[in-house]
């Protein structure tokens, strides 16, 4: 796998994944619906490697490449 996702894209994605974390640790404890709980963990978890580890299978589908290399 070549790395298509470059560092500001990065440090988008791992504050995103946060915040889905967050928003998702809420709704369960709100008991405001646990598919969205779900849902926003699932985004954060995808978020999160696709940042940790720089590519993501999207940007190569539509051609997106953030990494200046």
């Amino acid at each position: 796998m070549t790395t298509n996702v470059g560092t500001a894209d990065r440090i988008i994605r791992l504050v995103l994944a946060v915040l889905a974390v967050v928003a998702a640790v809420v709704a369960f404890a709100v008991g405001a619906g646990t598919v969205l709980g779900i849902v926003l963990l699932v985004l954060a978890v995808g978020l999160a490697v696709t940042a940790v580890v720089r590519f993501c299978p999207l940007y190569r589908l539509i051609g997106v490449n953030t990494c200046p290399r």
